[in-house]
Formats: structure tokens, C-alpha cells, sequence
């Protein structure tokens, strides 16, 4: 029977993964605690609209798809203190809460890594320094679609993926909420009814088109693994595309107000048409 086997975290947007025992799907659909901050260009610091939804591009801000070194960065958010923590290579280079003062360290600490690196050259166009760290550590805002998901693989897909690359894939490389054990290689993308998650109830969506951030190893920050053309060549795929996203199930009476969310815990068993 198809299981939870990871799930996932990300409070700030493009850094570390974290990963949990469970997860609190809320009312809205979204990941309680999930992408909650971001680091935007110093011209992209308030959302766009989106069919009248706050849209915050990853373009205009840090994301691994442009930024890969990031992954080589630790992060660590204390959501009880607000309080955020980044180390490099072992060392401490920030630690500061999210007040004006903390907010300016944590940018000015992050600034100077990306300055030192070989992404200098992208940080420094006009329009994108000074960095801004933007959220208020609670809300989850910072998908990269305005409507928000939560996102889930399989692990049969990661293992097909890792069988054309000739190497072991991590599932970090593709920052889903939730990963999947005994289900098909590739079977998430045929959903296309109500997915059973534990007690939480979804509908699918679209399946997830892939980005360069895929190639950044989850701990050193390098490309090392050509994922996109190898699921375009390799699996015959229009575009490169891995994973689902889930939106809120519907009711009964085809509404979506009383939906609750709910926990994802691992070992859940996963239902899917």
C-alpha cells in the first residue's frame, strides 16, 4: 500500500529542508510553517497580483534555481522564538530573531555569502541589493504559485531518475512536503481525482514542471546532476516533470469553506485516483 515515507518543511524559501514527523495541512491547503520567509530583491519586497492572489515570483528573490551555493548554507527556524539560524561549513555566520534589527543581520549575513561566491554577479544588478527578508515567520506565503499546495513524489520516481543518472538522488532535490514509498515510478503524475492522505482529503492538480534548482546538491550547493534533460530524454517527457500538487478536496456539497486540513503523519496511507 502506498505510504508517507518523508515529509518536509521549508521555512525560508530556497534554504534548508526540514525535515518532520508530521505535518499541519491548513484550512487554506497550504503547509503550516512552510516557505513562512523569503529573501526578496530590495525591488521586489511586496507581492504582485495574481487572478487576485499575492504572487511572489521566485525570479525576484533567493531561490536554488538561480542562487545553487544556497544549498551549501544551513538554516535553522525556531517558529516558537522567531528566531533564525545560518551556518556555513560548521561556523555560525548569523543568528538573530525577526525584529528590524535581526531581520537586517540575517540579510546582511546571507548578502555577504552570496557576494563571496561564484553568484555575486546576479545579486549585484540593479534593483536587487539591499536583500530584504520579508514574512512574519507564521504565515505561509512563498510557494511559487499564487494559490498554494502542498506538493508530493514518489519514491519510485526518484529511484527511475536515479537509475538513467547513474547515481543516487536525493528526494531534497525537489523540495516536496511529502514523499511516497510503494507506489509506481511515476504514477503521481496520473492522478487526476481525490487523493486519501492519512485522514486529509485533496484533490490533484497539476503535476510539477521542473526547474534548474533540481541540479544543486542539497548539501554542497553544486550542479552535479543534469535532471531536466534527463527526464525530457530519458522518460520521453514534454517537459521536465516530477511530482503533483494537492489542493484542498472538495466537499460534498462541491465547496470548499468547510475543508479543515488536517495532520500528515508518516506512515499515512496514501489513496489516489
Amino acid at each position: 500500500m502506498p505510504h508517507v515515507a518523508s515529509l518536509f518543511r521549508h521555512p525560508i524559501k530556497g534554504f534548508t529542508s526540514e525535515s518532520v514527523d508530521e505535518l499541519t495541512v491548513q484550512p487554506d491547503g497550504r503547509i503550516a510553517g512552510d516557505r513562512v520567509l523569503a529573501f526578496r530583491f530590495a525591488d521586489a519586497v511586496t507581492p504582485e497580483d495574481r487572478d487576485g492572489l499575492d504572487y511572489w515570483p521566485k525570479a525576484k528573490g533567493l531561490s536554488l534555481q538561480d542562487f545553487p551555493t544556497l544549498a551549501a548554507l544551513r538554516t535553522d527556524y525556531d517558529d516558537q522564538r522567531r528566531r533564525v539560524r545560518i551556518e556555513h561549513a560548521g561556523s555560525v555566520l548569523v543568528e538573530a530573531g525577526l525584529d528590524d534589527d535581526g531581520r537586517r543581520q540575517l540579510a546582511d549575513a546571507v548578502t555577504d555569502f552570496v557576494l563571496a561566491g561564484a553568484e555575486s554577479r546576479k545579486v549585484q544588478r540593479p534593483g536587487r541589493l539591499p536583500l530584504v527578508l520579508v514574512g512574519d515567520g507564521v504565515t505561509s506565503r512563498f510557494q511559487d504559485r499564487a494559490r498554494g499546495y502542498v506538493s508530493v513524489h514518489s519514491r519510485g520516481s526518484i529511484d527511475a531518475l536515479s537509475d538513467a543518472l547513474a547515481f543516487g538522488v536525493d528526494d531534497r532535490r525537489f523540495r516536496s512536503n511529502i514523499v511516497i514509498d510503494d507506489a509506481a515510478a511515476w504514477s503521481e503524475l496520473d492522478w487526476t481525482g481525490p487523493v486519501t492522505v492519512g485522514d486529509v482529503s485533496f484533490d490533484a492538480a497539476g503535476s510539477i514542471v521542473r526547474c534548474l534548482a533540481t541540479h544543486a546538491n542539497p548539501d554542497t550547493g553544486v550542479r552535479d546532476a543534469k535532471v531536466l534533460t534527463t527526464l525530457t530524454s530519458s522518460f520521453a517527457q514534454d517537459e521536465p516533470t516530477l511530482g503533483r500538487l494537492l489542493l484542498p478536496g472538495a466537499t460534498s456539497s462541491d465547496e470548499r469553506s468547510d475543508w479543515a486540513g488536517g495532520t500528515i503523519r508518516l506512515g499515512d496511507e496514501v489513496t489516489a485516483h
